[in-house]
Order: C-alpha cells, then structure tokens, then sequence
C-alpha cells in the first residue's frame, strides 16, 4: 500500500520524559537498582477522602456521560477556587474540565489558532507546548532565556519577539522544567505587552500549590479587566492532589473560547471520565491538610537535592521556587571525556548515566536547553542521595 499518513501527525515528536520513565521502569522489572529522577508526577499516593468519594461515585452508580464541559457541582467549585485561590472572576460557562492538562492546551490550542497564527514560548518549556501548537496548525515562536534572569522571559523580550501574526504567548508559572516563579511586577509588565500588543496569555499554571520559600503565586488573570479578558487559564489535579492518573484539567477563559472548547471535546472526548469529576470534587471542596504535607515534603526534598547539587563538579543551577524539578546547566562539562568518548550535550551525560551508572536524567533539548537537564526531585530522600551520589562520581570520573 502507498497511503500516506497525515505529515502533521508524523512530525510530532514522542514525549521524551516518558520514553525515559518507561525505559527507568523496564530496566527495575529487571532487577537493575535504577534511580530514576524523570518524574513529573508525585510518589504519594492519591489522598484516602478523594479516593473515598471515587468508591461512593461507583457504588452510587454515577457511571453515566455528563455535560461535556463537566459537571454543574465541579464547575462551581472550580469557580470557588479561582475566586478564593487565584483572585479571579469566572462563571460556571466560563470554566471546561478536561481530560487532564495536556487536553486542556489542545483545546485551547484548537479553539484559537488558525493557520499562521504564531505562539510565543520562552525557552526552556515545557516540551509537549510547541508539538500542541504545531498540531493545531500554529507557529511556535522562541524566545531564549537564561540563568541571569532565573529563566524567566522579560516583558522586553517578549514584545520584541512580537507580529502581526502573534496569537498568544505560553506563560508557566511555577515553570516545567525551571522551578522558577514569576513575581507579581514582571507578570504586571507582561500583561501590559499583551494589553498592547492585543494577545491572549495561555497561563499554565498546574504547578500553582507548590511555591517555597515564602514565594506567592500570582494568576496573571487577576491583574486587571483588560488582561483577564486576554488570559485563558489552565490548571488542575495532577502535580498538587497526586491525581496525575485520574486526568483531570480545568480552564478558565472568555465565554467565548469556553463554548468552542465544549464543543471540541464533545466530539473528541464527549466528557470526562464521571468518576474522576466526583474525585475532583472532593479534591476541591475536601480537606487540604494533605496538599500542604506533600508541599512541605517536596520543599525538605528540594532542600536535600540543592545541598547535595552544589558539592558537585561542572554543574550550575539557579535554586527553584516551585514545582518539583531542577534545571542544572551541564555545559562546564563539555569537552571533557567519559571512557574516551567526549560529552558534548546533556544527551551524552544522560545516555552515559543510564547505561553505566542506573542514574535517569532528562536531557532538555526537547526542551530547547540541549546544554541542561532537569531533576525531579517527586522521589523518596533516600533515592535522592543514593542517586546524586551516582551523578557525583560520574562527574568525578570524567577526564
């Protein structure tokens, strides 16, 4: 047969985290003691009352569709959360829940761009961003950022990166796969080249409950009337709630875009999963001393991991603010030899680091950072030293 796949759908790249998590998870069935810092998913299980709420949905037989853009009750609680966490006005019309993050940006993606329409990311991002927009016929746009900035894009940057043709710009705060956390004065600037510039700001904000160090997240919605009619918020229950299998994401946009959004997904998806929306719901109206412990927890692990990185040779980092990852510039390295081959990229490192050490890093190329990778730290205090440990020597080794 000569029939051709969609070219779109072939040039989409594979998620690289978790070809690197599947191949950590292969390599410990077969016995291989692996450390594997890819996670971009907690290790705590799914706290016992959301998991309790799931068993009573079931035995009260909600097994049936639902709206497509989720139900009534989980969407005025939605709301209440914006209201109350993130000083932001939405309406139950206003708000899709979708089958986790990632469907939330294809949805948003889908309901916004045409072909032509050019998106601004900075980098390093997020590496599914760019591959969302090229599938929903837009243009990705790069802006390059860097550690003297704690690599966050400045407001300069981004009106510089500006067309005629610009659609929106990607804006994740706590970033994957920085840490980092935009203060409420650079979001202020920014919102003000969106204003300007007449854009909208995809916020990406999954990563919003875990923030360290006294540092405060600010939804870039919740400053002002003219950038909260641009903004388009994303977020959810995967990284905060340990509900990463459940998959469920949310957003809050204009009327407008909602209804597109409902419409797409009532074709693509029909709804969420009923199950997960009674899950969610409790998540969100239940008790929250649990989100705080495991925030407390990433915080001490974050501690351990910046303790143990800066006794290290050729590595450099800017120590995050939130989410669960560290961002380490490997490029001192370059040059230098392992068993006379020369490591060039952090690809090398981490090809070297899983065959012979049974350490898993993530190279960032795909992130647009081929000289960094990234760092979860969503695992126990032991493998975090037992795994550093490892990395260390292999830095010591190289010649």
């Amino acid at each position: 047969m000569s029939l051709e796949l969609s070219r779109k759908a072939t040039q989409v790249k594979p998620s690289s985290t978790l070809v690197i998590t599947a191949k950590a998870k292969a390599m410990k069935a077969e016995g291989i003691d692996i450390v594997g810092f890819g996670a971009g998913e907690p290790d705590f299980d799914t706290p016992a009352n959301i998991k309790d709420a799931a068993k009573k949905a079931l035995d009260d037989g909600f097994t049936k569709y639902t709206p497509a853009p989720g139900t009534v009750e989980l969407k005025e609680a939605v709301c209440k959360k914006f209201k109350e966490r993130n000083n932001l006005d939405y309406a139950p019309n206003q708000i899709v829940i979708s089958n986790g993050g990632k469907h939330s940006l294809c949805n948003v993606f889908q309901a916004i761009l045409n072909p032509g329409d050019e998106v601004i990311i900075p980098a390093p991002y997020w590496l599914t961003y760019p591959e969302t927009v090229k599938l929903c016929d837009g243009t990705p746009v790069y802006i390059k950022t860097d550690a003297s900035t704690g690599y966050k894009a400045t407001a300069e940057q981004i009106a510089a990166a500006c067309t005629e043709n610009t659609k929106a710009l990607i804006l994740c705060t706590p970033s994957n796969p920085t840490g980092m956390v935009y203060t409420k004065d650079e979001l202020e600037a920014i919102a003000k080249v969106a204003i300007e510039k007449d854009f909208y700001v995809v916020a990406d904000e999954m990563y919003e409950y875990l923030v360290y160090d006294g540092a405060e997240h600010v939804s870039i919605g919740s400053l002002g009337d003219e950038i909260y009619k641009r903004t388009i918020t994303c977020s959810g229950l995967s990284k905060s709630y340990a509900m990463t299998g459940w998959r469920l994401g949310f957003t809050g946009t204009p009327v407008e875009i909602a209804k597109v959004m409902g419409s797409i997904q009532s074709h693509q998806t029909s709804n969420v999963n009923s199950i997960t929306q009674k899950a969610a719901l409790e998540a969100l109206t239940g008790p929250q001393e649990e989100v705080e412990e495991m925030r407390k927890s990433f915080e001490r692990r974050r501690n351990l991991m910046g303790d143990l990185l800066s006794e290290m040779k050729y590595v450099k980092f800017v120590k995050p603010q939130g989410a669960f990852y560290y961002f380490v510039d490997l490029s001192d390295a370059f040059g230098k030899e392992y068993k006379g081959k020369k490591i060039e990229s952090a690809a090398d490192a981490a090809a070297i680091l899983i065959e012979d050490y049974h350490v898993v890093i993530v190279p960032c190329a795909d992130f647009g950072a081929p000289e960094c990778f990234r760092l979860s730290y969503a695992i126990s205090d032991d493998d975090i030293k037992k795994g550093l440990g490892r990395l260390s020597q292999f830095l010591d080794d190289l010649k």
